[in-house]
């Protein structure tokens, strides 16, 4: 599934104007259950404040235009893909991001939380069916290929995801596919000597899986 950031954006957690104070916003991370928020004046992003910085502040009247620490200020936009928003969220460790126009304007925000809940939809961990990972050579990867594989024994691939095998020329294969018995595919597979690093049968794994999520969703509320 092709996403983009736009498809994301919510508008239940409203930015902080930067003369809000810092009180206010440690009451809005408790409320919203993030550690960061957005900082706007009018329309232009000043930048995200963090609970790290705010809760040992000795001023709570202070407003946020004042602060001595700097703001950070990872920047999206709309436009771009959700693999781009995951990066970036990631390197930054924040539990929430504004997003830009293309007018570089404040257009609204996500979480990690919504972030989590779409790419759980994207990778279909709550789609029934089986998990195949594969190890092939860079050179010799091809998804047509594998494709072809996998609809000659009667099944579609629902998400596919590569990635490069540490210090090799390798690249591992990971597919969620809509059938849980697998043995016909894997038959095939070994017959065009593929390596097949592991498989996932049943529907144990996809309930193991949508429950892990559902558990860290439910820590992020906390």
């Amino acid at each position: 599934m092709f996403m983009l950031v736009a498809d994301l954006i919510t508008d239940e957690i409203p930015p902080l104007k930067h003369t809000d104070t810092v009180e206010m916003a440690l009451d809005w991370m408790e409320q919203f259950k993030v550690s960061h928020l957005a900082v706007v004046k009018d329309r232009e992003l000043i930048g995200l404040v963090s609970e790290h910085d705010l809760m040992d502040y000795n001023h709570p009247d202070e407003k946020i235009n004042e602060l001595k620490a700097p703001l950070l200020k990872p920047i999206i936009h709309n436009y771009q893909h959700t693999y781009d928003l995951l990066k970036l969220m990631m390197s930054f460790n924040l539990t929430l991001i504004a997003v830009l126009d293309d007018k570089e304007q404040y257009k609204g925000c996500i979480t990690l939380k919504g972030l989590l809940q779409n790419i759980s939809t994207m990778a279909s961990v709550q789609n029934l069916g089986g998990v195949i990972v594969l190890e092939v050579n860079q050179a010799d990867y091809s998804l047509t290929q594998i494709a072809s594989i996998i609809e000659g024994n009667e099944a579609k691939i629902l998400s596919a995801h590569v990635s490069s095998v540490p210090d090799s020329t390798k690249v591992e294969v990971t597919l969620k596919v809509n059938k849980e018995d697998l043995s016909r595919i894997l038959q095939t597979f070994y017959r065009y000597n593929y390596v097949v690093k592991a498989s996932f049968q049943n529907s144990d794994f996809e309930s193991g899986m949508k429950n892990k999520l559902d558990e860290f969703l439910h820590f992020l509320n906390i």
